[in-house]
């Protein structure tokens, strides 16, 4: 009975995050039913490189040093997570849900966060060369930090990482 009860307040909790994401004209980050989920686990030092987790939930995931390079994670919803150091480079987070994320000395080396939310998030000293974050939602110290050291080009959409945060 309560894991049917926790699946529900789940499932209504998300319909509810969406609604107001709908309302405020933002893309919805929506687990799929058919994907795994990673809320709250430990994820460090694990491996999933060029992987599909498009519509994985990792919310309050710790990924401490994990392996992310060259994966789809397409509308995922990473709330409250820890991405620590974890290697990014060229992952696929466009339509992510990531408030309140970790992405200190994280790799995201050509990394996509197109139309991402990723409200009061940290990217302290994160390598973020080629990261294209057109469309993103971003705190503007986060975005002023990014700027003193934004550079390059992303190779999937062609978008400078210094356009993409409206560096001046």
């Amino acid at each position: 009975m309560r894991t049917v009860v926790s699946v529900w307040l789940r499932r209504g909790i998300i319909l509810c995050l969406c609604s107001v994401l709908a309302i405020a004209g933002a893309p919805p980050a929506v687990a799929q039913d058919n994907a795994v989920d990673y809320t709250l686990t430990d994820l460090s030092f694990r491996d999933f490189a060029g992987q599909d987790l498009t519509g994985t939930s990792l919310a309050g995931a710790e990924a401490r040093q994990a392996n992310f390079a060259g994966a789809s994670l397409k509308q995922t919803i990473l709330t409250k997570g820890s991405f620590y150091r974890a290697n990014l480079t060229g992952a696929d987070l466009s339509s992510t849900f990531a408030d309140r994320v970790i992405f200190d000395e994280a790799d995201l080396t050509n990394a996509i966060f197109t139309d991402a939310i990723l409200s009061s998030s940290t990217f302290t000293d994160a390598k973020i060369d080629g990261a294209d974050f057109s469309g993103a939602i971003l705190d503007r110290y986060q975005v002023s930090q990014m700027c003193e050291r934004a550079e390059g080009v992303n190779p999937i959409t062609g978008v400078a990482t210094r356009d993409s945060l409206g560096c001046r």
